[in-house]
């Protein structure tokens, strides 16, 4: 793929709306629904094809990470609608982007282990944000199959940026950084 590709990519889906929880509860209830949940909010984006990405780029087990993130993904959301109260939701969805951004950026590379939990970590607080939402069964499958597709799209960018040997994951890192201090100076400023 040229990088010309990529930059068309990443253009695209800076269209898509970044407002994937809204804050109270809708009864989104189809498979769609809620494969689309996590693609069209911008931060969860992110979040995804980074942890896939830096997952490709600088580890042998790639699949861990992502497998962790989607796994407690779902098992946020579904504490979340059992009634379990998460604390400050929207600043560990920014502090995860900041720390992926950072450890992509970096090309850090720590114990798979270690990258599942902290990624897993992260993931059930973007879990929780989509669970406050998502209303069934259907919806939350969609969550994760969505989540999965990101994580994909992530692993494939990145084993063909580490062959190119390229830069731009670097770059792509940092800006997911950047996104996530945008995210938490907004929080606090508001």
């Amino acid at each position: 793929m040229k990088y010309r590709h990529l930059i068309a990519l990443g253009l695209a889906a800076l269209s898509f709306s970044a407002a994937a929880h809204v804050g109270d509860a809708h009864d989104y209830g189809g498979l769609l629904t809620g494969f689309l949940h996590p693609i069209t909010g911008f931060d969860h984006l992110a979040a995804m094809l980074a942890v896939g990405v830096w997952s490709a780029m600088t580890t042998r087990r790639l699949w861990i990470a992502p497998i962790s993130f989607a796994a407690l993904l779902l098992a946020g959301a579904l504490l979340a609608q059992a009634g379990v109260a998460f604390p400050a939701i929207e600043p560990m969805i920014a502090a995860s982007l900041l720390v992926v951004g950072l450890l992509l950026a970096a090309r850090v590379k720590l114990p798979e282990t270690t990258g599942a939990v902290l990624v897993g970590a992260f993931a059930l607080f973007h879990g929780a944000a989509h669970g406050q939402e998502l209303a069934t069964g259907a919806a939350l499958a969609g969550m994760v199959l969505g989540t999965a597709a990101l994580h994909a799209v992530g692993i494939g960018l990145g084993l063909g940026l580490k062959r190119a040997g390229h830069w731009l994951p670097g770059v792509v890192g940092g800006i997911v950084a950047l996104m996530g201090l945008n995210m938490g100076w907004g929080l606090l400023a508001g």
